[in-house]
C-alpha cells in the first residue's frame, strides 16, 4: 500500500425520492490497500459501490475514481476497474474457457493477451479440467475464484467486491482472501463488503456505514481501540445496537 490516492469521495450524496441512501460521505482509498466497506443491510453500502464502480451517479458531490469522476465520466471508470458482485457476474450457459474470452473482449484486451492470461489463469487456480465446463457445473467456490480472477484479469486500478464471500465453508473464504492478498501486492486496490467480521480483521483500514453515513473509519486495531472493544463484531453491535 502506497500513500497514492485512488478514490476520493467528497461530500457525496445519493438520493432515491425522498430517501437518502448516501448522506455527505467524504473519505479516501489509497493504491494497492484492502479497504473494508461494512454495515447493516440497507446502511447505503451497495449504492455507494454501485457510484463508485460507475453503475449509478450521485445526487451531489462527487467521487474521484482512478482519476475520473463518478457524476461526469462513469463510463471512463467502468473502463479501468473490476467488479464481482454477490451473484458472482458470471454466464452460467457458457464454459469457464468462454466466459474468460468473452470478459477479456469486454474489457478490450487482445486475443493474444486473452490467450495468455487464460494459460496463466488456468496454471494459477489449477482450472486445467475445468476449462470446457459449464460454469452451472462448477462448486461454488471455485466459480467464486474464477469470478474474482476475471475481475481482475485486465489488472485493473481497482477491484470493487460487493460481499463476495457470501454462502461459502470457512476454508474457501480463507483462500479467497489469500488471492485478495496477492492482489493488494501487485498494487491493485481492494474495495470490499463484508457480512463476515472476522473478514474485516483482515482489511488494511475499514469503514463502518449506519443509516447511510459513515461513523467509523480507520484500521481494524484503532477502531477496536476507540469503541473499547475486543473485536469487530463487537464494534459493530455497538454501532448497529441504537438501530435494533
Amino acid at each position: 500500500m502506497t500513500s497514492e490516492i485512488v478514490i476520493s469521495v467528497n461530500n457525496l450524496v445519493k438520493k432515491f425520492g425522498s430517501f437518502t441512501a448516501n448522506e455527505n460521505l467524504n473519505f479516501e482509498v489509497f493504491k494497492g490497500e484492502i479497504f473494508g466497506f461494512l454495515g447493516a443491510n440497507g446502511a447505503g453500502k451497495t449504492t455507494t459501490i454501485r457510484i463508485l464502480s460507475g453503475l449509478s451517479v450521485p445526487t451531489s458531490g462527487d467521487a474521484i475514481v482512478a482519476g475520473f469522476s463518478a457524476s461526469r465520466q462513469p463510463e471512463k471508470i467502468k473502463k479501468v476497474i473490476g467488479y464481482m458482485c454477490q451473484k458472482f457476474s458470471l454466464y452460467e450457459d457458457l464454459t469457464v474457457r468462454e466466459n474468460i474470452t468473452l470478459y477479456g473482449g469486454i474489457y478490450g484486451m487482445s486475443r493474444q493477451m486473452i490467450r495468455e492470461r487464460t494459460r496463466e489463469l488456468f496454471e494459477k487456480l489449477s482450472f486445467e479440467a475445468w476449462g470446457d465446463k459449464l460454469i452451472s457445473s462448477l462448486p461454488l467456490g471455485l466459480r467464486q475464484k474464477l469470478a474474482f480472477s476475471i475481475a481482475v484479469l485486465h489488472e485493473p486500478s481497482i477491484v470493487f467486491l460487493d460481499e463476495p464471500t457470501g454462502g461459502v465453508d470457512p476454508i474457501t473464504r480463507r483462500q479467497f482472501w489469500e488471492m485478495i492478498y496477492e492482489t493488494a501486492s501487485r498494487g491493485i486496490t481492494v474495495f470490499v463488503t463484508t457480512h463476515y467480521m472476522d473478514e474485516a480483521e483482515y482489511c488494511d483500514r475499514i469503514s463502518i456505514m449506519s443509516e447511510g453515513r459513515i461513523v467509523a473509519l480507520d484500521s481494524p486495531q484503532n477502531i477496536k481501540k476507540q469503541y473499547h472493544a475486543s473485536s469487530v463484531e463487537e464494534v459493530f453491535v455497538k454501532i448497529a445496537r441504537p438501530q435494533i
